[in-house]
């Protein structure tokens, strides 16, 4: 069972690593919030639903060049060797984990039909990810050199 797993989570991680996944994935909070806002019941089904068969959907990249793809393995880099999971108070994680905060405000925002909180708070959460990202490609691309 746990080899099942394993080649489960290597199958995802390499084809999430496909720009193209990364980047049709950053929209998907947007999405998510702005169908609360309309309470479209149905675009949030469909942004939850992309949101996790997207990993899936592209093939692994033929190479490692694309800023993306290297966020992507950068995370995986993160979590695995470094053991320094996604979310706390010391930097970069407190990027992430204010971000996720922040979202959750979106999600409250919408849902009292307030669109200037909706929206603010959606491009702040979703700068922090970028910003995470960012932080952790560059320590990541620091670390693969010999």
């Amino acid at each position: 069972m746990q080899n099942m797993l394993d080649r489960t989570e290597e199958v995802l991680w390499s084809r999430h690593a496909n720009p193209m996944s990364g980047w049709t994935r950053v929209p998907t909070g947007a999405v998510l919030v702005y169908a609360v806002y309309q309470r479209d019941w149905r675009l949030l089904l469909a942004g939850l639903l992309w949101a996790a068969i997207n990993p899936f959907l592209f093939s692994p990249p033929e190479t490692d060049d694309a800023w993306m793809t290297r966020g992507v393995l950068a995370e995986r880099w993160w979590v695995r060797e470094e053991e320094r999971g996604t979310m706390g108070v010391t930097y970069p994680n407190i990027c992430n984990t204010v971000g996720a905060m922040v979202f959750l405000y979106a999600f409250v925002a919408a849902w009292r039909r307030r669109p200037t909180g909706a929206a603010v708070a959606t491009v702040v959460a979703s700068g922090l990810k970028l910003w995470w990202i960012s932080v952790l490609v560059r320590r990541f691309d620091s670390a693969q050199k010999p």
